[in-house]
């Protein structure tokens, strides 16, 4: 029997710090069943703090909201295991799916991934194909990747194949309180992937059900040097085969030395939309 009469299907984890147009623009896309989802801000600091007045006035109140609020800026991967840590002190969901301010989900998202993981008890976390997207100039590519298990293990000594705002994992596969990894600053999604596909299957749906805005102020642009350093850590970490690990570890080193520019130029050529 189930311990959790009122177990619900997902938290929605979401870091927040000081954007609330972009919450409230990744809100409203959200579409599932009010009453078998919540959703889990933490607020990293901001200096506003978010309140639920605020958002109850653009979402419905039917949705339920927790807010945990730091008291100063500590980085994305202290924010997102207070949260992390928070759900699973809950213990009442079955999964847990993540969103970032300013990304947006098709209105089919949750509910495509909800049934992929109930459906295949085997896989401990999903992703999808997503879109980028810079609404300052309207420019958007494709972030195309292998869909199956053992091809994705293989791609992931190349670059993580999960974007982290298109991902839903089980709450079992975290049981132990893996929470995410301190020592790869700006990489910390691409190690805790690799924790939970130690301990399960990995997939990707392929549909673009999410759009990621490109922020050219945001962590992956700004420190790029750094979380290049971190996915190095990584792939030398968590990667298996040896010929690929090594593959890998050279190609990060080359992008070392490309400009960004560069990088996102071929991006656009190659998937723009």
């Amino acid at each position: 029997m189930d311990s959790h009469p009122h177990k619900i299907d997902f938290y929605l984890l979401i870091p927040f710090y000081n954007n609330l147009s972009g919450l409230l623009h990744s809100l409203q896309s959200v579409q599932y069943d009010a009453d078998k989802y919540r959703v889990v801000i933490v607020d990293d600091g901001s200096d506003q703090p978010v309140t639920l007045d605020e958002l109850y006035k653009q979402i419905s109140r039917n949705i339920s909201v927790e807010i945990i609020q730091l008291p100063s800026n500590k980085g994305i991967t202290t924010a997102l295991n207070a949260g992390l840590q928070w759900i699973l002190d809950q213990d009442n969901a079955s999964y847990i799916a993540r969103l970032d301010c300013g990304d947006t989900c098709t209105p089919e998202r949750f509910y495509r991934q909800v049934a992929f993981l109930q459906q295949n008890p085997q896989v401990n976390l999903v992703g999808s194909w997503c879109i980028f997207k810079d609404y300052t100039t309207n420019v958007a590519f494709r972030y195309i990747t292998p869909t199956r298990h053992n091809n994705i293990k293989r791609g992931m000594h190349f670059r993580n194949i999960f974007i982290h705002p298109t991902v839903m994992w089980r709450c079992d596969a975290i049981k132990d309180n893996e929470l995410y990894p301190y020592s790869f600053p700006d990489a910390e999604d691409y190690g805790f992937f690799y924790q939970l596909m130690q301990k399960g299957e990995g997939a990707i749906i392929p549909e673009y059900l999410v759009t990621c805005e490109i922020n050219h102020k945001g962590i992956s642009l700004s420190s790029r040097k750094k979380q290049l350093k971190s996915r190095i850590k990584v792939v030398k970490e968590y990667g298996k085969n040896r010929v690929l690990r090594y593959l890998g570890v050279f190609k990060l080193r080359l992008l070392l030395i490309i400009p960004y520019k560069l990088v996102f130029a071929v991006k656009r050529t190659l998937y723009g939309v």
